[in-house]
Order: structure tokens, then C-alpha cells, then sequence
């Protein structure tokens, strides 16, 4: 698999939208070039309910995805959005960095 610059558990910034602002944890990633970002892009669901599954029906809040272009990493050392590299250490490893100050992501 390739190296994403956006993975799974990743906490990250929505750059546009009605979220704007807003930060998420990356639940999944849908695709190549969407993700779910926990409790963010939320809509209602209308869904019928189903006795023989035990499904109730109603109207249910879920998220939605989101692409990976309207998200940023978040940076905890700057407090703000980063944009990710990839850079390649001494010891052959590949891995992500911040673009505004070098600091390396995947520990």
C-alpha cells in the first residue's frame, strides 16, 4: 500500500465547507481521496426500520465523507493546519513531516 499523507486516526482540520474550522479524528478512509472525519459533515438519514434485523427506523444522524483536499493535518506544536511531506531518514524509513517546521509525524 502507499503512503498516504492522510491515514486512519489522524487529527485533522476542516479547510472548507459548512465544518470550516472545525477538528476530527480521521475514522476511515473511503477510497483514495475521501475520508470520514468523526462527528463532522454530519447528516440525517432517513432509514425504514427493519423487525427482523431488530433495526429501528427513524431519522439518524451519520457522518459523510469528506475530500481529502478540504482537510489538513493538525499540528500541535504550531495550533494551526499543516501541510504533510514525505521524507526518507537515515535509517531507510519513510515518513511524514510538517512543511512549516520539518517536524517529523509518524514517530
Amino acid at each position: 500500500m502507499a503512503m498516504r499523507k492522510i491515514k486512519k486516526g489522524d487529527n485533522v482540520v476542516v479547510l472548507t465547507g459548512k465544518d470550516q474550522g472545525k477538528q476530527g479524528t480521521v475514522v476511515r478512509v473511503v477510497d483514495n481521496d475521501r475520508v470520514v472525519v468523526e462527528n463532522i459533515n454530519m447528516v440525517k438519514r432517513h432509514t425504514k426500520g427493519d423487525p427482523n434485523k431488530g433495526v429501528a427506523g427513524g431519522i439518524l444522524d451519520k457522518e459523510m465523507p469528506l475530500h481529502i483536499s478540504n482537510v489538513a493535518l493538525f499540528n500541535p506544536a504550531t495550533e494551526k493546519s499543516d501541510r504533510v511531506g514525505f521524507k526518507v531518514l537515515e535509517d531507510g524509513r519513510k515518513v511524514r513531516f510538517f512543511k512549516s517546521n520539518g517536524e517529523v509525524v509518524d514517530i
